[in-house]
């Protein structure tokens, strides 16, 4: 076991009822920001505005859950998981309520804002659960398993949306994201113990916040760990940033097949995380780590050669290209979450944090410079894929030369 100090009583939830109150409360994201994708042009019109202007409520919303992740991390460690779970959880249900009736887009930004605050407590919160209950090798699986759940969302939520639009109007969607508030609610209340024990947390006051997140970055195996994942995460931001214009502007595909051509990878990714509980039965989670930012990093670097050379190929070599590219993602980030939460001592709520503000700092840093490259190379996907995937590779080398003294250092 590790989590908080060696012989505290802890409350240690079954597998199955964990990953699913926890799948539930990461499913937060993916149908917050996808679900109302197709009803951007009715908002739109609802709201005597543009769809440009509509679509600002997207990154509101990722402004607002990179806040909240330095929010509910110093909360959690020192009041215990429930309780800031419970305010995060109210918050994002009083704002996706208010969301269904609000026809004006200043307002409804605002409320997107603040639905982001409270809905990324699930995200934080859950890892830190997470290591408060399992060792590495349990932390790692129960990640795994929140992935592959987790990979449905994007499948699931724009389908669903758009049907919801069609019936119902688009404040159905909100609808639905209030019933899922709702039963996240009633599940954490009636499903999920308290894991943080008192004799677990940590004493210290709001402006002690800061100095938590400088203690767990100081920790060079969770830095560099915490940085080779969330660079080797990106891959799946290049795709999702640079799919619609690969598909449907080069290909020439319409809406619903690009929608199928995603749901197909998001399924196929699903069941390559899979893979992870065999893996680890010979492997170490950074042995694991390793092996797939090296696949990464060579697939995709030769193919932005052959498509600098050659050009574009015809549309089942680039999907098989893509899918080479993007299938060890959901390995590298299960395992790089698990070895970094594991390395966090006591404060896994902030390490849980700054593990979440990476993520989404690398995913933007992809994205940006996705856009910046796209004139310039023949396929800018894969490009950034190599480019993450080498970035993370270097600070997986500082993070395995990190270890044995991290190791010595705990030992003596």
């Amino acid at each position: 076991m590790i989590g908080s100090e060696p012989g505290a009583p802890r409350a240690v939830p079954s597998t199955l009822r964990l990953s699913l109150i926890l799948a539930l409360l990461g499913t937060f994201a993916p149908f917050s920001t996808d679900m109302y994708l197709a009803a951007f042009p009715v908002m739109a019109a609802d709201m005597n505005t543009d769809i440009e202007t509509v679509q600002m409520t997207l990154a509101v919303f990722f402004f607002g859950l990179a806040i909240g992740q330095l929010i509910y991390g110093p909360l959690s460690d020192r009041l215990g998981r429930k309780i800031p779970l419970y305010g995060g959880l109210v918050i994002y249900l009083l704002a996706t309520a208010l969301m269904i009736f609000v026809r004006d887009i200043s307002g409804f930004l605002t409320l997107r804002f603040i639905q982001a605050i409270g809905g990324c407590s699930g995200m934080i919160i859950g890892r830190a659960v997470v290591r408060d209950s399992y060792d590495l090798t349990g932390a790692t699986r129960i990640f795994t398993i929140l992935m592959a759940v987790q990979s449905v969302g994007p499948v699931v939520a724009p389908v669903a949306g758009a049907y919801l639009t069609k019936v119902a109007g688009w404040g159905s969607n909100f609808v639905f994201m209030t019933v899922m508030g709702l039963a996240s609610l009633v599940a954490v209340r009636f499903g999920l113990p308290e894991t943080l024990p008192d004799t677990g947390r940590v004493r210290q006051g709001p402006a002690a916040a800061l100095g938590s997140f400088l203690t767990v970055l100081r920790r060079p195996v969770f830095r560099w760990t915490a940085l080779a994942g969330s660079f080797g995460g990106g891959a799946i931001f290049a795709f999702i940033s640079g799919s619609p214009s690969l598909f449907m502007g080069h290909y020439g595909f319409d809406e619903s097949q690009y929608a199928w051509i995603f749901a197909a990878y998001s399924m196929v990714l699903a069941f390559a995380s899979q893979t992870n509980y065999f893996l680890l039965r010979r492997f170490s989670p950074l042995g694991i780590m390793r092996g797939t930012l090296v696949w990464m990093f060579a697939v995709s670097l030769a193919a932005t050669i052959f498509c600098e050379i050659y050009g574009l190929p015809g549309i089942r070599a680039i999907l098989l290209l893509i899918l080479l590219c993007l299938a060890p993602f959901p390995l590298s980030v299960a395992n790089s979450v698990a070895v970094a939460m594991n390395d966090c001592g006591r404060q896994a709520g902030s390490a849980s944090s700054v593990l979440g503000v990476l993520q989404f700092a690398a995913a933007g840093v992809v994205s940006s410079c996705l856009s910046a490259v796209s004139e310039k190379v023949s396929m800018p996907m894969t490009f950034m894929i190599f480019l993450a995937s080498l970035a993370a590779l270097i600070c997986l080398f500082f993070s395995m030369r990190a270890a044995p003294a991290a190791n010595a250092k705990e030992s003596q």
